[in-house]
């Protein structure tokens, strides 16, 4: 028997199973760094206007999410880029990442940015494989030696 195929669609983020998610993720940063170096959005944040929030489901089983919202005209910023931990490694977070700037680009955004933190190796590395690149901290973030600011330009 297979096993089902995997979807990226938007949702709601207030979802029940969602919020599990979400949850795991925070748990997750807030492992990894301090209070004020985690600059997580919130539900509410994710379900406001001019943000985009994909989840990745298989056979209605939530494995990972992501999301841009809108911070200019033509730029948006990636929030909430997470995979559980046991859905990881078999490329579901680059299909994620492949479906939001699908999303974006349908929405006429040139450019996302994002800011990650240096303690996330793999997420860096698949940010940087697929074409983003280091860049000065945007809208109202300020240097931090825990986080990388990286941008990317859209092609139609």
């Amino acid at each position: 028997m297979t096993k089902p195929e995997i979807s990226i669609v938007p949702e709601d983020p207030r979802q029940p199973e969602v919020r599990r998610l979400i949850a795991l993720s925070d748990v997750y940063m807030e492992a990894l760094y301090p209070s004020g170096s985690n600059h997580l959005v919130d539900v509410d944040a994710l379900s406001a206007p001019g943000t985009v929030f994909l989840v990745a489901r298989r056979g209605g089983e939530v494995l990972g999410s992501i999301a841009f919202r809108v911070i200019a005209a033509d730029h948006a910023e990636m929030k909430r880029m997470f995979v559980r931990e046991d859905a990881r490694g078999c490329g579901l977070g680059r299909r994620l990442l492949e479906a939001l700037e699908g999303a974006a680009r349908r929405r006429s955004i040139a450019r996302i940015s994002l800011e990650t933190g240096i303690r996330q190796p793999e997420a860096i590395g698949l940010y940087r494989a697929s074409g983003y690149l280091e860049c000065a901290p945007f809208g109202n973030y300020v240097a931090d030696p825990l986080s990388l600011f990286m941008t990317k330009l859209l092609r139609p």
